[in-house]
């Protein structure tokens, strides 16, 4: 006698004739599913063209793409009269509210800046950088 739990059903497939589930043992006639060692593959769908080849493609996904959190020179030189900050870097603007930490920071040159102060970030646009140092502060890439 098995284990209570191991089977499930109590007929015996596939033992002749006389159960009445011999002969083809409930698999049909002919075909993959009737023979053994069938594996459906994923994504079959009898014949039909597969969605994943109905869908067509389109775009290129860099693998090398770098996300940037934006951030103006405006935006820096309110932080810095609030704050009265001479040294700007990713403490102070996640300190701030301004982003949540998991992308790279970019200074952008939108705005106006007056404040010297010494700005590090992970990359600078050319008016950023060129804004920062003309006033008399550091743009240093981390």
């Amino acid at each position: 006698m098995p284990a209570e739990g191991s089977t499930h059903s109590c007929r015996r497939i596939g033992r002749g004739s006389g159960s009445g589930l011999g002969g083809t043992s409930t698999r049909g006639n002919k075909g993959a599913k009737s023979r053994s060692g069938y594996k459906r593959k994923i994504g079959f769908e009898g014949g039909q063209m597969p969605l994943q080849r109905r869908v067509p493609k389109a775009g290129f996904k860099n693998i090398n793409h770098k996300e940037y959190f934006a951030v103006n020179l405006s935006t820096l030189q309110s932080l810095a009269e609030e704050k009265n900050l001479t040294k700007i870097g990713v403490a102070e603007l996640k300190e701030a509210g301004l982003f949540n930490g998991k992308k790279l920071i970019k200074i952008l040159g939108n705005g106006e800046l007056k404040a010297k102060v010494d700005v590090e970030a992970n990359a600078f646009s050319k008016t950023a950088e060129e804004a920062i140092k003309a006033i008399g502060g550091n743009a240093t890439i981390i």
